[in-house]
């Protein structure tokens, strides 16, 4: 995006690069000729990126002073893009506490700039009486800007980019409800912006004047209502007319549970989402412009945005995802040390069969597990299980896989997240269900004592209280067909490769008695 060394070699410092943003935005930084600083709290989440090897990794969080205080040692210019949205009831006063510690360090430091990307607020609308989300993105800027450091701060609305929770938003609940009773917001006005021009802007705030400390409205050259937007969408994706029906009864908490349902967004993700939406969001200055010119093409068009993201989602170019940063609410604890755990009660499952298959053979089914792919087993079994999920607003089934055959840490996948890999060998995987514990499952590739391979797997558990207690055994009698299962059908996957995967609906009758009698056929064989 950008060709020129702008940066001339200073140093920025990048939080939330594990999200969607500050991951699409390093490689930007890096571009355009900065020295690139990342502050992770789990610094092995960065290192199989493309450019892991072109920063420097700093491991700290923007609660802990002192950390951050390590972090913006000689460092120019600060990007501020984490919040704490959905880590509790307290969430406000996190983010309150987060970013004073942030302005203070990075005074302290001697910080040329801070920049922070927030969201579009309504005008005429109070603070107070804004949804938790926004006004909390509100007071950030404003604790920002009183730092005593050059702030840039761009508010946002709608950002349209492959990935994106809105634009997967969007795109879900266009493509699969051709007939949609919808929230009365649908006829809110939005003014969306595509992300090229977002990460444009945020690169280019580095360079403002060291006077400017300010707030910027930025926004894309079309102002549209919700429902104007999946309309557009419809007809970009080349899908029939939809139709469009609104209705006023619909309150956040249940159009969050409705998005939750219909999209891979979950209703934790989805509620600050809708509750946006309920407010116009138009840019009511475009004064950034006046530092920053657009240059030629840009900004980009409502419909150049969705062009760009689909065909990055046609051609699995999707450089991050909404799902690349953690989940709210989900677990975080390090998997238990054992043998030597003494953090309690640590339940296991384990199998482990021998293979007539190369590792090689063996070790792409086992990256290849999920999204389309499924989980060889019990189909019904995981479903239902995604269902619930949902039901309790959590992730379920739906985020699927960044990319159809690789992965890396931090990937989610489904309702897991990858925790490790290390290619050819293990694959170990955490939950991110609605549990009362905390779960992994591994799955090794490996050789016995005689050059055979091996598929070995390990599923764990960590009950939190009575209820954890109760769920591993409710669960227990049906693992030999879950997980028993899985192994199995993983071990012949390898030797006769995958099966063609049933979520593509497109087999027809005669696709669906070829795809039987195929599987009848590796049974056979396989009993052989």
């Amino acid at each position: 995006m950008n060709d020129d060394d702008s940066g001339d070699g200073q140093r920025c410092l990048v939080t939330g690069a594990t999200g969607y943003i500050g991951g699409r935005l390093v490689p930007e930084l890096l571009a355009a000729g900065y020295r690139v600083r990342c502050l992770a709290r789990t610094p092995r989440k960065l290192r199989d990126l493309p450019w892991a090897g072109d920063v420097e990794v700093v491991q700290g969080d923007v609660t802990d002073p002192d950390s951050l205080a390590g972090a913006m040692r000689d460092i120019d210019v600060a990007y501020y893009l984490v919040h704490a949205l959905g880590s509790g009831d307290d969430f406000e006063e996190t983010d309150r506490r987060a970013a004073r510690y942030f302005g203070e360090q990075a005074k302290a430091a001697g910080v040329h700039r801070i920049v922070y990307l927030g969201g579009l607020t309504p005008a005429g609308v109070p603070e107070q009486q804004l949804s938790p989300h926004l006004r909390s993105r509100a007071e950030v800027g404003h604790i920002l800007l009183a730092s005593g450091v050059p702030t840039a701060v761009l508010r946002a609305a709608v950002i349209i980019g492959s990935g994106s929770a809105s634009f997967e938003m969007l795109r879900y609940l266009t493509e699969r409800l051709p007939v949609m009773v919808t929230p009365s917001w649908v006829h809110t006005r939005i003014q969306p912006i595509g992300v090229r021009d977002v990460l444009r802007l945020l690169v280019g705030s580095a360079t403002l004047p060291e006077d400017v400390n300010r707030g910027f409205d930025i926004g894309g050259p079309d102002i549209l209502t919700y429902r104007q937007m999946m309309l557009r969408y419809a007809q970009l994706a080349h899908l029939p007319r939809r139709l469009i029906v609104s209705v006023p009864m619909l309150t956040p908490g249940l159009s969050s549970h409705w998005v939750g349902v219909v999209t891979p967004v979950p209703a934790s993700i989805a509620r600050p989402l809708t509750e946006s939406l309920r407010y116009e969001v138009v840019c009511r200055e475009h004064d950034i412009r006046r530092y920053l010119p657009d240059p030629p093409g840009h900004p980009f068009t409502f419909d150049e945005s969705v062009r760009l993201a689909l065909r990055r989602v046609r051609e699995a170019k999707v450089v991050t995802r909404w799902s690349s940063a953690s989940v709210p609410g989900a677990p975080s604890d390090p998997l238990p040390t054992d043998p030597d755990w003494a953090g309690g009660s640590l339940y296991t499952d384990e199998r482990e069969m021998l293979v007539d298959a190369p590792l090689d053979r063996l070790w792409r089914v086992i990256e290849g597990v999920g999204g389309d792919n499924g989980w060889y087993s019990f189909p019904l079994a995981w479903s239902l299980r995604g269902w619930m999920d949902r039901a309790m607003g959590g992730v379920g089934l739906r985020r699927g896989r960044r990319d159809a055959e690789r992965l890396r840490v931090g990937d989610s996948l489904d309702f897991w997240r990858v925790e490790e890999i290390e290619p050819g060998h293990l694959l170990r995987l955490r939950a991110e269900m609605q549990l009362p514990g905390l779960a992994w499952l591994e799955m090794y590739a490996e050789q016995d004592g005689e050059g055979r391979s091996r598929y070995r797997q390990r599923a764990l558990f960590h009950p939190h209280g009575l209820a954890g207690q109760a769920y591993w055994w409710s669960v227990s009698p049906f693992h030999a067909i879950v997980f028993g299962g899985m192994a199995r059908n993983i071990s012949r996957a390898a030797v006769h490769g995958p099966m063609p995967t049933m979520k593509s609906r497109s087999l027809g009758k005669r696709g669906l008695k070829n795809l039987g009698l195929r599987n009848r056929r590796v049974k056979r064989q396989a009993r052989r």
